[in-house]
């Protein structure tokens, strides 16, 4: 079978996690039948369309792995074409110029809200002769429409779903100053690009109906239809930004990993047996579109946390702390140089046991790099009291003495130590976390000492016991 998606964005802000699952779904969809996954930018709002929103777009959808094939398409671009069909859909009788002048327009549409009842265009000049059109007005062109029977959709998703032409009126395919609109140009834009299966939101279901009339008009074969169900928040109500943050940009530079969202995208409405987590291979292989249902789903940030931990867990260590330097390097407002960067991945083994997040997980790298003498965080400070400071000096000769450092020689080691001094393990390993990081929490305490290595950390306790102590 022969496939060809496409995504088409509007460039007017960056990339919504919603239109990051349509555009997953249709690459996914492509990718499976080995066919055609096409990007278009709809930016035929000037006002609003910015190269910032398209470089954002572009940049979102290479940092989720979702690629393109051929050129983007810039819908504006088109426009020529987009009148060039309207002008051949006027000669075949399917559409027709209308003068209604804007402030008739106006009045047809409150005397509607007047009336409590639905505005659609009346028709006024869809069989009235041109010669009788007013002075000085320019028309519009709109589609002439069925005003019978129904257009049918056969909705991969939604089935099957039959809309009264009734209900559709008259649409307008160029306005009056000669620019398309968006029900033509997508139509236009879709034929053109051999586009083979439009996946998108349900809530452009009726557009489907108005796109269909379009192709009829034309003579033009439509493509099939998938009209997801939208994304709600955790409240079920439609995602929106009083749920938090909506945008893909926000979950990258928090340190959520491609990978991750990608599979929390791809359980938002589509399921494989009772299988959670999915890999890029895998989704490809088992993607279809029988398989995805027609409710809404819930986008959970806590699940997404749930799936960034366990990518985090199993992503190879040097890649992963490739991935958290630039965090790292945020935090310490300086560059990681490549003694730092080889320290980090070294220390990826305990620190990504506790993140959820590369921002966490740079987070708990700090002590690593921090410069010496340490900053003592308050919490920290009060553990470092006189006694604390004396069995901290009373420990540095043991410590000195050891042959072997690494994380059972130091916990035998301070052990040995507390049962001699009759106190429990954590009077001694509290004080060390807090020389040895400045703060009352990190990876575990051996850990800690192991990666910092014997002369950092000798050298972390001589600054706190000899500033106790001058």
């Amino acid at each position: 079978m022969n496939v060809v998606t496409r995504f088409a964005p509007s460039p007017t802000g960056t990339l919504h996690i919603g239109g990051a699952r349509t555009a997953l779904f249709n690459w996914l969809y492509a990718r499976h039948w080995h066919g055609t996954f096409r990007l278009r930018i709809e930016d035929t709002d000037r006002k609003r369309s910015t190269q910032e929103s398209v470089e954002a777009i572009f940049d979102a959808l290479d940092w989720l792995g979702i690629d393109w094939n051929g050129e983007p398409v810039f819908q504006f671009a088109r426009s020529a074409r987009h009148q060039e069909v309207a002008r051949t859909l006027l000669e075949s009788g399917h559409a027709y110029r209308c003068y209604m002048t804007s402030e008739e327009l106006q009045h047809s549409r409150k005397r509607a809200r007047d009336e409590g009842r639905i505005w659609r265009y009346d028709g006024t000049w869809r069989d009235r002769d041109a010669c009788n059109a007013p002075q000085g007005v320019a028309p519009a062109i709109r589609l002439k429409a069925p005003r019978e029977g129904y257009t049918v959709i056969d909705d991969h998703v939604q089935g099957h779903v039959a809309i009264a032409n009734a209900e559709l009126d008259d649409m307008v395919l160029l306005r009056a100053d000669g620019t398309p609109t968006y029900m033509l140009s997508v139509v236009v834009d879709d034929h053109d690009m051999g586009v083979t299966h439009v996946i998108r939101g349900d809530e452009h279901l009726v557009n489907a109906a108005r796109q269909s009339q379009i192709y009829q008009a034309l003579g033009w074969t439509a493509p099939g239809f998938a009209h997801i169900p939208l994304i709600h928040g955790a409240d079920g109500t439609r995602l929106s930004k009083r749920h938090g943050a909506t945008g893909v940009e926000h979950y990258r530079e928090e340190g959520y990993l491609a990978d991750a969202l990608v599979n929390h995208l791809l359980r938002l409405g589509w399921s494989h047996g009772d299988e959670e987590v999915i890999s890029r291979e895998n989704a490809v292989q088992w993607f279809d579109l029988p398989a995805i249902g027609k409710s809404p789903a819930r986008f959970d940030p806590e699940r997404l946390s749930t799936f960034n931990r366990l990518y985090i867990r199993n992503t190879d260590d040097t890649t992963l702390a490739c991935l958290t330097t630039s965090h790292v390097a945020s935090r310490l407002a300086r560059k990681v140089d490549d003694e730092e960067a080889a320290l980090l991945v070294k220390a990826m083994p305990v620190l990504k046991e506790r993140s959820k997040t590369l921002a966490e997980l740079a987070q708990n790298s700090l002590f690593l790099f921090h410069a010496r003498p340490l900053v003592i965080e308050p919490k920290a400070a009060k553990v470092l009291d006189g006694d604390a400071l004396l069995r901290l000096a009373d420990l540095v000769p043991r410590l000195n003495r050891l042959e072997a450092w690494d994380e059972t020689s130091l916990e035998l080691c301070v052990r040995a130590f507390s049962e001699e001094c009759l106190i429990s393990l954590g009077k001694v390993a509290q004080p060390l976390r807090a020389a040895l990081t400045g703060s009352t929490v990190s990876p575990p305490i051996f850990d800690v000492m192991a990666l910092l290595g014997r002369d950092e950390c000798l050298a972390r306790i001589k600054d706190i016991t000899q500033a106790a102590c001058p």
